[in-house]
């Protein structure tokens, strides 16, 4: 990775050693509202951008990791075609699995190395997966996904949006988390449970975010 990684890149991936420095990284850079349109950035232009959604976090906490010698692991959080899905970063530590996970919200957020399984882990995002109107909303998680499988130039340092890495996580297998029966009597969060996990935002929004301007 050196040899692609400019001298200041290498200086921050350095001091990235843990999982736990690299959430406390990614959760001082603002988040990506995407204003000029969609993005899906490398590494590298996240380091020159500093700003990040969950996507491109996922894939900078990979490539920490992939720096200190681990797997740059992903995976997929899938919701109901009206929310939108989540993408997390996945780690082991002392044999169990953890999470890095970058949202403007308090839900879906870092999970400490204390699942036994990648499904566990995924498990434990269901509950809090919550749209404004109470509804719990995710529907399945995908195998762990490896970008070790894509050349290190095509996905950490490229200029290009990483449309391909999003398209393959997407088709890549997915379980549910549940039979359908048991999805559709799954309990609506309570106006407190909203307000707690989907009212308050950690970043403001722009100004005219939400009219797309």
């Amino acid at each position: 990775m050196d040899a692609l990684l400019t001298r200041a890149e290498q200086k921050v991936f350095a001091r990235l050693s843990t999982p736990q420095k690299i959430q406390d990284f990614l959760d001082q850079l603002p988040i990506n509202f995407e204003i000029a349109g969609e993005t899906y950035m490398s590494p590298r232009r996240v380091l020159r951008e500093k700003t990040v959604h969950c996507f491109e976090a996922a894939v900078l906490g990979a490539a920490a990791l992939a720096y200190h010698g681990a797997r740059p692991l992903l995976m997929d959080l899938k919701a109901i075609p009206r929310d939108d899905d989540h993408v997390i970063t996945l780690f082991k530590q002392n044999g169990l699995w953890g999470a890095l996970s970058k949202t403007n919200h308090a839900m879906l957020r870092y999970r400490d190395p204390i699942y036994r399984t990648p499904r566990e882990l995924a498990m434990s995002y269901a509950h809090e997966y919550v749209m404004d109107s109470g509804r719990k909303s995710m529907r399945s998680y995908s195998a762990p996904f490896d970008l070790s499988k894509y050349a290190l130039e095509d996905w950490l340092t490229t200029e290009e949006d990483l449309v391909f890495v999003v398209n393959d996580l997407d088709a890549s297998r997915h379980f549910p988390i549940a039979p359908e029966k048991i999805r559709r009597r799954m309990r609506k969060a309570n106006a407190f449970e909203i307000q707690q996990l989907a009212g308050v935002e950690e970043w403001p929004e722009p100004k005219n975010y939400r009219d797309g301007k």
